[in-house]
């Protein structure tokens, strides 16, 4: 089974905004370290912004919620 490190690389190369969506949501909520968790956060509104994908305004108000926008 893959880890998610090795997910997100895969999906980076598949161009999968989708799965990377995802992936960065995953990716902030198994790290307890504010930053780190609000860099993927960052990194999954993005994606979601790009792709109009209407999750983009939850990923907009937890990064609100932290002070990041």
């Amino acid at each position: 089974m893959m880890g998610l490190h090795d997910r997100l690389l895969d999906a980076h190369a598949r161009d999968d905004r989708t799965a990377l969506i995802g992936l960065y949501t995953e990716a902030a909520e198994a790290t307890p370290d504010l930053d780190a968790a609000c860099f993927y956060l960052t990194h999954a509104y993005i994606f979601a912004l790009e792709k109009g994908d209407p999750v983009s305004e939850v990923l907009y108000q937890r990064l609100k919620a932290k002070g990041r926008v």
